[in-house]
């Protein structure tokens, strides 16, 4: 298998666990259009300008609190149409289960949202997917959906996701027209509809956030009233098909931008052009934002502060969450609840999902699969029916109980399954119909991704339905979670790994009890027996550092895996940058030159460690900005031959990161000198640490030696780490 490709499609899940896309088209057609001088609410404003520097994702602007040099255009053509009436059917929602243990969600009522983003289903049942109600019977997948619990279903609409020749892009191919035959049978079965804009022709996420082609060369102003003349023709569509539209987005995941535009002024002017056309069609609708990476400290305050402070017209602050990279679900509760606090706005979950299985049913690699022992890489729950379950209830739980305005949670595509049995048969449907991630016709607008690593669903494995469109037991969580579902069999559910470190002059001694996990939640700890044979304890002296993992199963046959880490004898105290006194890190001594605030940061951080929890991080907003020394000091060596071994993760505006902005170096000092010195740098986060080592440094009994390394980053949004600083006799 391709490892550069598996790489990429990571690269793209990270940045496209949460995704979105929709149509053509955004003139004002023959309708009759002024202008009127308006703030962002419809009402005259004054100017108050500030000047401020943006997070790590957008550039620096001198802000303006109106928008009173661009006049936002005011369309009727909504007074001139008749919506269709659509006729509701009844729909009973009466799931019982036997073996799926659901735990209450307390003061769970029925305004609440529970939601599925179902974009793809057209492009998949076009591609011959069908869907089964729970006796077998083939049905609409929406009256499913309905009769399990959800509420609501939130649907990507991308501007014009095809190409020259009608060839569609992929993902679904999610243009409006698409949303109105969704929104339609959504409406039927009583359900409400969130509308997703991206203003892009196909993903929007925080790795890019194109233009859509039609809007390529736009000034600002021009491009406001494109985005404005789209969204209310969209919604126009969507209102005079009867559609049931309760919240509209205003931008998918706009981290680090929207529609080609960086500068928060631009950006807010944008929001306001959709936030205006979602008033006059759907003034009932919700209007929201979205975006994601809420583990990143003040990421969301400080947007929330630039929506205010350049008076964006919206009711939603919304965040993805995926549990496998987005922290903690406290951590979520806590900068939510200050949005609801400080700014007065609702807030919700717009995206997340977990996987009920490692198996891949489409023959395209799945985003996650099972928790690599050697990376260290553990889940919040095992991946399977009871950890689906258990993620959802507990995001609903804390969004419900934990959070002061929370007004819903959707699931990502939980929709989203196989077309076909085998690799040539599903390929041909990607392609045909829109049905994978991407497909080839992708390439002419997104080149370096989707025109690489077009393919089928990545997702599949964290649907509620299986590969035959059959709804797996765990869709009713949805329901049950309501009144609760715990009068069913206990067992355990998985087993988590567990992770060891020793020195080669050590005697390793593996854990003798492991945590298991039950279908509940709960866990405890118990017996377990390793496969460690003698010939193996015996090798692992003389085999440097290295990894190993040993197997080991509990009582009932389950096994676990034990990563064993064993290293040579390490000189550097705190070596992964993992304690401190008082705030101080111990061991070791850093200088900064400048001064720390909100734009420069030099400290210890959990985000990025290469191993254990913390390294050593350092973030800048603006060029010209990082330079720091860090060192200690080692006595008492004795004498030989030493390697110094140190790791760096890092990256900048440009991908990846230019090499000649910086002045990144290792080094080593015996008695006061500088002897060694090995050039380091960092690229992208995609590449991961990269390892530098010096080697063969000479130690004399009684030398003073100094490790350190030396970090001089010139580029405007430099970030890194570095992690596990090792000093090993090796002769």
């Amino acid at each position: 298998m391709n490892l550069a490709k598996n790489k990429r499609k990571l690269a793209w899940a990270l940045g496209c666990v949460a995704l979105g896309l929709t149509i053509s088209g955004c003139g004002g057609g023959n309708s009759t259009s002024t202008k009127e001088t308006l703030g962002p609410t419809g009402t005259e404003t004054t100017t108050e300008t500030t000047t401020e520097t943006t997070t790590e994702t957008t550039t620096e602007t001198t802000t303006t609190s109106t928008t009173e040099e661009y006049q936002y255009p005011t369309r009727h053509d909504k007074d001139s149409v008749t919506p269709t009436v659509i006729n509701k059917e009844t729909v009973t929602v009466d799931v019982s289960s036997d073996s799926l243990y659901v735990k209450k969600v307390e003061n769970l009522n029925d305004n609440f949202i529970l939601g599925m983003d179902s974009s793809s289903v057209i492009s998949l049942e076009d591609s011959g997917v069908k869907y089964f109600d729970y006796d077998g019977t083939e049905t609409d997948l929406f009256k499913v959906l309905a009769e399990s619990g959800i509420n609501y279903v939130r649907v990507r609409v991308w501007n014009d996701p095809y190409d020259s020749d009608g060839n569609g892009y992929g993902g679904g191919n999610n243009d409006i027209d698409k949303a109105v035959e969704i929104g339609q049978r959504v409406t039927k079965y009583g359900m409400k509809l969130l509308v997703n804009f991206h203003y892009s022709d196909f993903w929007a996420d925080p790795a890019k956030q194109k233009a859509p082609k039609a809007w390529d060369g736009l000034n600002i102003n021009d491009k406001c009233d494109a985005l404005y003349n789209y969204t209310y023709e969209s919604l126009l569509q969507l209102y005079a098909a009867g559609v049931d539209v309760g919240m509209v987005q205003v931008g998918n995941e706009t981290t680090s931008g929207m529609s080609s535009e960086t500068d928060w002024k631009k950006i807010s002017m944008l929001m306001n052009a959709g936030s205006k056309a979602i008033r006059e069609i759907y003034p009932d609708a919700l209007v929201a934002v979205h975006f994601t990476n809420p583990e990143k400290a003040g990421r969301y305050a400080d947007f929330a502060r630039r929506l205010r402070d350049n008076n964006v017209d919206y009711d939603v602050f919304a965040s993805s969450y995926y549990p496998y990279w987005h922290g903690t679900l406290d951590n979520l509760a806590k900068v939510l609840n200050t949005i609801s606090s400080v700014y007065g706005k609702k807030v919700m979950v717009a995206e997340t999902s977990y996987a009920y299985t490692t198996e891949d049913t489409d023959s395209w690699g799945n985003t996650i699969g099972k928790p690599s022992t050697t990376d260290g890489n553990k889940y919040d729950y095992p991946i399977s029916p009871a950890g689906q379950v258990n993620h959802v209830v507990n995001v609903v739980d804390t969004c419900v109980n934990q959070m002061t305005d929370c007004i819903g949670v959707f699931y990502w595509e939980g929709t989203w399954i196989s077309v076909g049995n085998d690799w040539a048969t599903n390929q041909t449907k990607w392609e045909t119909y829109g049905s994978g991630w991407a497909s080839s016709y992708a390439a002419e607008y997104d080149p370096n991704d989707a025109g690489k690593w077009y393919g089928g669903c990545a997702v599949d494995n964290q649907a509620f339905f299986d590969a035959t469109g059959h709804p797996l037991e765990t869709l009713k969580v949805w329901a049950l979670m309501k009144d609760g579902n715990t009068s069913v069999p206990k067992y355990v559910d998985g087993v988590e790994s567990v992770e060891v470190t020793f020195n080669t002059a050590d005697t390793i001694v593996l854990p003798e009890k492991v945590n298991v996990i039950y279908n509940d939640n709960s866990s405890a700890q118990v017996n377990v027996t390793w496969d460690f044979p003698d010939s193996l304890r015996e090798a692992i002296p003389s085999g440097g550092n290295k990894d190993y993992v040993i197997t080991g199963t509990i009582e009932g046959g389950k096994e676990v895996e034990c990563l064993l880490h064993v290293l040579m004898t390490n000189y550097i105290k705190n070596y992964s940058f993992e304690t401190t006194t008082q705030g101080k890190l111990d061991n070791w001594v850093y200088e900064v030159d400048g001064t720390l605030n909100d734009d420069y940061k030099v400290l210890v951080s959990g985000e990025n460690p290469k191993s254990g929890s913390q390294a050593f991080h350092f973030w800048a907003n603006n060029a010209n900005t990082v330079k720091f020394n860090v060192h200690q000091e080692i006595t008492g060596l004795q004498a030989g031959i030493y390697n110094y071994h140190l790791g760096i993760l890092g990256g900048a505006n440009s991908k990846p990161a230019l090499a000649a902005s910086q002045n990144i170096y290792m080094y080593v000092l015996i008695n006061g000198e500088e002897k060694y010195r090995t050039a380091m740098n960092f690229t992208t986060w995609d590449d991961g640490y990269k390892v530098y080592s010096i080697e063969g440094i000479e130690v004399e009994e009684n030398d003073v030696v100094v490790v350190g390394f030396y970090c001089e980053a010139n580029e405007a949004s430099s970030w890194g780490d570095f992690d596990d600083a090792l000093l090993n006799l090796v002769g």
